[in-house]
């Protein structure tokens, strides 16, 4: 699913109600810290529109804003610019400054990029009256994800094989990444090499560029 072309786009569609709150609830299962942000995101009387890629991706617009694609049925992954719009909502990582310019090239993400000093994973706390909520995850009251980067940029729980991260770099505001981690973060610290993350949608790729009007 690279993107590192110019994209050509059929014209968007209109997605029936049903296939809209299908969406929606994947989505916030999938991010539950966008639940306070969901309206503004997808206001109801909005519609979502799918707008059909190469290679079986779809790319999900509304009122003009790129929110989310997939391949195929697989995990909704944020567009970059839904990230920059509430960057405290997504599972995060950090590369370091030398791993910067293979990443917005295209490159696979490698271990050595999140390990060195300038990198950042995951770091557990230790919080109490935590109440795990599957893979991991935990609430606090209501059902809010109790989860988060601490002033470190160390996202406060191990991220699994196969789960979405956001990629931040070293220096910079803004993320730079995201795509699906094919190496779980507590591997990722125990070998301390091999790839990370393969065909991530990056800054200034394809999808970025890609006119959505």
């Amino acid at each position: 699913m690279p993107f590192k072309k110019d994209l050509t786009a059929s014209p968007k569609q209109k997605l029936k109600s049903s296939i809209q709150r299908s969406l929606r609830t994947s989505l916030l299962q999938t991010y539950p810290l966008l639940n306070p942000f969901i309206e503004e995101i997808m206001p109801k009387k909005s519609s979502l529109e799918q707008m059909k890629l190469p290679d079986r991706v779809s790319l999900y617009v509304c009122d003009g804003n790129p929110l989310f694609f997939q391949h195929d049925s697989d995990v909704l992954l944020p567009h970059l610019k839904l990230v920059h719009r509430f960057p405290q909502c997504f599972p995060t990582v950090r590369i370091d400054r030398g791993a910067i310019r293979f990443v917005l090239s295209g490159a696979t993400l490698m271990a050595p990029g999140l390990t060195s000093a300038g990198g950042r994973l995951p770091e557990p706390d230790a919080r109490e009256g935590r109440e795990t909520l599957g893979e991991g995850r935990e609430t606090l009251g209501e059902g809010a994800p109790n989860e988060g980067a601490d002033g470190e940029g160390r996202w406060s729980r191990e991220l699994e094989k196969g789960e979405p991260v956001v990629v931040m770099a070293e220096g910079k505001e803004e993320a730079a990444a995201v795509g699906v981690l094919v190496m779980g973060t507590r591997e990722i610290k125990e070998k301390g090499k091999g790839p990370v993350m393969e065909d991530a949608h990056f800054l200034g790729d394809g999808l970025w560029r890609l006119n959505v009007d």
